[in-house]
């Protein structure tokens, strides 16, 4: 997998949750094989997998079983950008998971909205939390493909409807490798509401890239099998559990905890505003610290990636991505709009012409929850002489304080004549969502 990916996880749980021979191997990529992967650096990966394939099914012993269970791309401190050609870092291993070479540490967010690694004796505060609807529209993708501009924005733009709590510049580089988890205390004035609790990594200029991220619905405070409203009024103790991350902070600069209660469109919103009272003293951020390891400077070299010559294509269109957050404020109205056009080519070989393009839009009016909407337009084409087939879908997505509301339409094109159509239009109740 890659840290750009949205699987990443799953690798870790694997890991640990299987009895039989396994590795594990993330890259700084998004959702691609690694041979390909972007962000890079790319790797020979189709060489690593032939050594597994040639153990397991050939009884070739390849040395691949000597080698440490995992190996990630721990990641340096880079610029917030929307998109990289890579990722700067350097390659570390385990030789089991979960790790014994980490420890947590835990920095407890205080009154004056600091991170600190003593817990402070003064009084607990209480921080009303009710962030803006539209906190999430430079989140970027939650799967990211790659297809710039995807990735993250400078995180600055969301932490003013947050609350942040920042640590001092660090004295010494921090190497974390795992999941990150926060407990707060917090009460909330209804019955259903979310949290999204964000990590960056902020430079001397105060730019801040956001290195992982959590999400809870707090219906689901005490698992996912039996969702419980909130008692508005009443306190809890809740933990939210982050993505896994190896990401490397230099020293210099600051850690800093953003905690708010929208995060959209990554995130679908509670059915109405909540208000929420996050109490400082005992809440507290648990982070996975790994030392540094001269057994890493052992590992044996990846190989450069090789791969089969693509296609020869001849492109007629070019392909356009698109992120844009348009903001009408004569209507209060906010939209993300995602253009992913894969143009249009032709394939000599089989003399093919192809074409993709999708588009979608998420918005939303001033704060009112019953404005929020997701819409999708997805077309594609093939041609050849005379001949030529397209199908085009469309997607809409809203929702009311007790319904999700869907509606879904297919039509498939013969030349100019449609000859297939079918619409879809349901309504979905809203179970602790």
């Amino acid at each position: 997998s890659g840290w750009a990916d949205g699987y990443s996880n799953a690798v870790f749980r694997l890991l640990e949750g299987l009895q039989v021979p396994r590795k594990g191997l993330i890259g700084p990529w998004g959702h691609n094989y690694p041979h390909v992967g972007v962000p890079g650096p790319a790797i020979g990966f189709l060489q690593e997998a032939v050594r597994w394939w040639d153990k397991w099914l050939k009884d070739i012993e390849t040395g691949v079983m000597d080698e440490p269970m995992l190996r990630v791309w721990i990641q340096d401190s880079a610029p917030p950008t929307t998109s990289y050609d890579l990722r700067p870092g350097r390659w570390i291993a385990e030789c089991r998971w979960p790790s014994l070479q980490t420890k947590k540490n835990v920095y407890w967010l205080t009154p004056a909205r600091t991170l600190e690694s003593v817990e402070q004796k003064t009084s607990e505060k209480c921080r009303s939390l009710q962030s803006p609807l539209g906190l999430g529209l430079f989140a970027g993708k939650w799967c990211s493909y790659a297809s710039a501009p995807d990735l993250p924005y400078d995180q600055r733009h969301e932490d003013g409807g947050a609350l942040v709590y920042d640590s001092d510049p660090l004295h010494n580089p921090l190497e974390i490798l795992g999941a990150p988890s926060i407990e707060l205390e917090l009460e909330a004035d209804k019955p259903a509401g979310m949290i999204a609790v964000r990590l960056s990594d902020i430079a001397p200029d105060n730019k801040a890239t956001r290195f992982t991220y959590g999400l809870l619905n707090l219906t689901h405070r005490n698992g996912h099998e039996q969702p419980q409203a909130l008692i508005p009024g009443k306190r809890y103790t809740i933990k939210v559990e982050l993505n896994y991350v190896a990401q490397r902070i230099p020293a210099g600069h600051r850690l800093r905890v953003a905690v708010s209660s929208s995060y959209w469109p990554m995130a679908w919103p509670p059915p109405e505003a909540v208000k929420l009272l996050v109490y400082t003293g005992k809440s507290k951020l648990f982070l996975p610290v790994r030392k540094l390891r001269i057994e890493d400077d052992t590992l044996h070299s990846l190989e450069p990636p090789e791969a089969a010559p693509p296609m020869r294509v001849e492109i007629i269109t070019p392909e356009r991505h698109q992120w844009n957050v348009i903001r009408d404020l004569a209507k209060d109205m906010s939209t993300l709009e995602v253009v992913n056009d894969k143009g249009k080519q032709y394939i000599k070989e089989i003399d093919l012409t192809i074409s993709r393009c999708a588009k979608e839009w998420y918005s939303y009016h001033g704060d009112d929850f019953n404005s929020v909407k997701g819409e999708t337009l997805w077309e594609r084409s093939f041609s050849r002489g005379s001949w030529s087939i397209r199908t085009v879908t469309r997607t809409v997505l809203s929702s009311s304080k007790q319904l999700f509301l869907l509606r879904a339409e297919l039509d498939a094109y013969e030349g100019d004549k449609r000859v297939f159509s079918k619409n879809w239009d349901h309504d979905l109740p809203r179970d602790f969502v």
